[in-house]
């Protein structure tokens, strides 16, 4: 019993100290690109959307109580709330399938992945829901799957897994990879659910919750379907940079500590040093068919490291389980050993020199030298900057305006969903101005319906433009047959530690032409 309050208690400790990093890391960096974009869906709620399903706008307007509270610290903590829960529920599902050690285990790993407690468990993308609804069923998962004796508690927990994984869909596409798990190991491993009515009325209750995705490209032509479809479909060209790239993201999305205590655990489990009992079975049948999946498409097409991201969340299980036996053994005490506790220290050390980097280092990372693209290929400009860059176009536009030279309250234009969602919280919506995207519906993604929502350009009107020199693109190539004019009207310069980071040129676009 001392042991086990002890374990709890060093769990609570985990999840206490990464909360309390990841809301510091809340106050001190700007949103990112994704984020920023990300925002729209709770700005502009519907049954689904271009790029994703709508689950992430719904935590967002959770969050920020429905935008009431919209700077960066509100949009992350729903993230970040979820986060706390996601390390508990690992921590469960190790004490479950061995031991609370292993649970303890699992959590520290968990924690110190970057994908699970940084991508998934920080910044506000779709991934953080996803792997939330993910963990709770695979929670259910284990409990139901392997009954021998199917009672009413294993079909109660089936359909509350139903339940979860179709919310996991409603987060992220591949949460369907959960219920191929499911059915791959009744089809293997217990055929008898087939013969069970509650595997049927689980998978409509999935269906159920889906069909608002369903509904949505059903009216607008499949087109997030689509969009989908064709960043996956194979090629008939072998891409071995594409795929070195998605191995060396992963090994870096997950910790390259955390790497090699899985892959080690995974040779051992070949080596049959850890039983394969119906737990693992169920891991691997959650894991490797998405890990499998994108990783062969990266052969061909390129793709994101953090598609494979809930893959992952099985391997550390397995990681978890083999480590508490070796270790175990091998100094024979309850104690956190050095291989568990060392990824977290690594993480640690990446995000110091991470936030110095972003927010307090005069190191340029991106171009230099040419004005037009200074910064250029520097991740840490998504960042950083953006506030300022807010705050000086107000003055630029009060003093434009107040002359007579600009229309009062002027919307913004701008031509790619990056940077031009970060235009849209950072400077747009601060005043209380409209942004609008002009460009090819690969270009403007969830814009091209926000356009239509703020009612359109207008004919004669003027417009402001904002060019980033980390994205610059000439105004006259992009806009010059849309406006009679366009006008320089002033350059706001982004500092960090006296150091020029970027410019952002701000444009007068005169008399807009009414063109489609």
């Amino acid at each position: 019993m001392r042991q086990k309050s002890s374990i709890h208690k060093q769990v609570f400790i985990v999840i206490a100290i990464s909360t309390f990093i990841r809301l510091v890391l809340a106050s001190l960096l700007e949103l990112g690109n994704d984020e920023v974009y990300y925002w729209t869906y709770a700005l502009y709620p519907d049954a689904s959307h271009f790029d994703h399903p709508p689950m992430v706008g719904f935590l967002i307007q959770a969050s920020t109580f429905n935008l009431l509270l919209t700077d960066d610290f509100f949009l992350r903590l729903g993230p970040i709330v979820l986060a706390a829960f996601n390390t508990w529920i690992i921590f469960l599902i190790g004490a479950k399938i061995k031991d609370e050690r292993t649970g303890l285990f699992a959590s520290l790993l968990f924690t110190s992945s970057i994908y699970c407690s940084l991508i998934a468990g920080f910044a506000i993308i779709p991934d953080a829901p996803q792997v939330f609804f993910w963990l709770l069923s695979l929670y259910l998962m284990l409990d139901f799957l392997p009954a021998s004796i199917i009672t009413r508690d294993h079909r109660i927990r089936f359909i509350l897994f139903s339940i979860c994984a179709g919310l996991a869909m409603l987060s992220k596409y591949h949460s369907v990879f959960l219920w191929i798990g499911a059915m791959g190991y009744i089809l293997f491993y217990n055929r008898k659910w087939l013969l069970d009515y509650s595997l049927y009325v689980s998978l409509a209750l999935s269906f159920i919750i889906i069909t608002p995705i369903i509904y949505w490209n059903v009216k607008h032509d499949f087109i997030s379907f689509t969009f989908h479809g064709n960043r996956v479909t194979t090629a008939f060209q072998l891409r071995p940079d594409y795929f070195l790239r998605e191995i060396g993201g992963q090994i870096a999305y997950n910790n390259p500590v955390n790497y090699v205590l899985i892959i080690i655990a995974l040779i051992g489990l070949l080596q049959k040093k850890v039983a394969i009992n119906n737990s693992i079975r169920i891991l691997l049948l959650t894991s490797l068919p998405l890990y499998f999946t994108f990783t062969g498409f990266s052969l061909f097409r390129s793709t994101l490291p953090h598609w494979t991201g809930p893959s992952f969340i099985s391997l550390i299980i397995i990681a978890a389980i083999y480590w508490s036996a070796r270790l175990q053994n091998s100094n024979g005490t309850s104690a956190i050993p050095l291989p568990i506790i060392l990824p977290s220290y690594f993480l640690i050390f990446l995000l110091c020199v991470a936030v110095y980097i972003i927010n307090y280092s005069p190191l340029q990372l991106g171009k230099t030298g040419d004005t037009r693209n200074q910064g250029n290929a520097d991740f840490t400009q998504d960042l950083y900057g953006w506030q300022h860059i807010g705050e000086e176009f107000q003055k630029i536009a009060l003093r434009e305006e107040e002359t007579g030279d600009m229309q009062k309250d002027a919307g913004l234009i701008s031509y790619r969903w990056f940077p031009g969602a970060h235009e849209d919280f950072y400077v747009a919506s601060p005043m209380h101005r409209n942004l609008y995207l002009i460009g090819e519906l690969n270009d403007t993604h969830k814009y091209y319906w926000i356009n239509q929502q703020r009612g359109k350009l207008t004919p004669g009107k003027d417009y402001y433009h904002i060019a980033v020199t980390n994205y610059y693109r000439d105004p006259n190539t992009i806009f010059g047959s849309e406006f009679e004019k366009i006008i320089p009207l002033d350059t706001i310069n982004v500092f960090r530690i006296n150091t020029l980071m970027r410019q952002a040129y701000v444009y007068k676009l005169e008399n807009y032409k009414g063109t489609p």
